[in-house]
């Protein structure tokens, strides 16, 4: 536990990170690898017109208007950096089953490779199934989610494949775990990932329910609730009276740097030096946050390896997450939209504070 009379130091407010340094980052992002171990996930989303209220019982009845499907959990996070100009190296297990092979396929329409992704007779992969109902010219609300979840443990020659697809993935000077819970993220494949992004590299991990698990990386990117289950208490200031639970928490992860999004807040960002937050980006009345952590960790990871600052690739993340948020379903960012949202909106880059440790 932090010390009763722990406060932070009141420290200058560094100089605001030049817009130009942002945009030469997002253009350094281009061609950079990044390894992805991931659990893969569909997510499809199912749309409809309301009809009426059914007479079987006290449900809307819907029009079937159309459904599409997008890479979700990990596969989000894959996307993402392939939308960013990245190239991902994703590493995970699907089934054998319709939604594993579509999935493949919409990362083979995108260009990404999936080679080092096992395919499992037997196995589901988990799909995420969202009912929309909505007029054809207004916004299509959410109305239910069917999961169909199966955890998976890997089994010794399937552990074995992928330690050896990692060592031929050659360099790279990021790496992330996208730990959904469905057991594709184990941690015998860590040392195989840290030789092949070295000891300079950044292994970064977003862990839904087993953040803890993952002590000793890089970096974390949790969001608040996380952050809180972890620390078992609320934090309802992360810039002022808890950033010293922030400071804790890192200390716990033993983690060079700790990324906590906080939704309209903004994000906080905690090194050993000190806690930098930064305002959100855009409006806080967003559209849907579907995958916006994914969004978040894949703008981080490229920042880094594109040699960016951990306080440079936060300012980069919280761009790309205030544009994903305005999108309806799971969505990527585009290197033109960050750059657009850089040009067009000053303050969080204006804004950012320090606190000094």
């Amino acid at each position: 536990m932090r010390p009763p009379d722990f406060a932070p130091v009141p420290a200058p407010i560094p100089a605001p990170i030049p817009e130009d340094r942002l945009h030469a980052l997002v253009e350094a992002m281009r061609g950079q690898p990044v390894l992805m171990l991931v659990d893969l996930v569909v997510d499809r989303f199912l749309s409809g017109t309301p009809k009426r209220i059914s007479r079987e019982a006290p449900v809307l009845i819907l029009r079937y208007a159309g459904e599409s499907l997008a890479p979700g959990g990990g596969a989000n996070a894959v996307a993402n950096v392939m939308a960013l100009g990245g190239l991902p190296r994703p590493f995970g297990l699907v089934g054998e089953d319709a939604s594993g092979r579509e999935l493949l396929a919409a990362f083979a329409e995108r260009g990404i490779p999936t080679g080092a992704i096992l395919v499992r007779p037997g196995y589901g992969t988990p799909t995420k199934t969202r009912i929309l109902a909505g007029f054809p010219t207004g916004i299509k609300q959410q109305v239910v989610r069917l999961d169909r979840e199966q955890e998976v443990v890997l089994r010794g020659e399937e552990v074995e494949a992928l330690r050896r697809a990692i060592a031929e993935a050659g360099g790279a000077r990021a790496a992330i775990l996208s730990d959904y819970g469905y057991g594709s993220v184990v941690p015998a494949l860590l040392p195989e990932i840290r030789k092949a992004v070295g000891q300079d590299g950044a292994i970064l991990v977003d862990s839904r329910f087993r953040l803890g698990d993952f002590a000793g990386l890089d970096g974390a990117t949790p969001n608040e609730e996380e952050a809180e289950t972890l620390l078992g208490r609320p934090l309802d200031d992360l810039q002022g009276s808890d950033v010293g639970a922030g400071r804790e928490l890192r200390e716990r992860l033993r983690a060079r740097f700790l990324l906590v999004t906080r939704g309209s807040r903004g994000m906080s960002l905690f090194t050993p030096d000190g806690a930098a937050h930064v305002p959100v980006h855009g409006t806080d009345q967003v559209a849907d946050v579907t995958g916006a952590g994914d969004t978040v960790i894949a703008t981080f990871a490229l920042a880094l390896a594109a040699g960016g600052s951990p306080r440079e690739a936060m300012l980069l993340a919280n761009y790309a997450g205030g544009v994903v948020v305005m999108k309806m379903g799971t969505s990527t960012v585009s290197r033109e939209e960050l750059h657009a949202a850089i040009t067009t909106d000053p303050r969080p880059r204006l804004e950012m504070t320090w606190v000094e440790f």
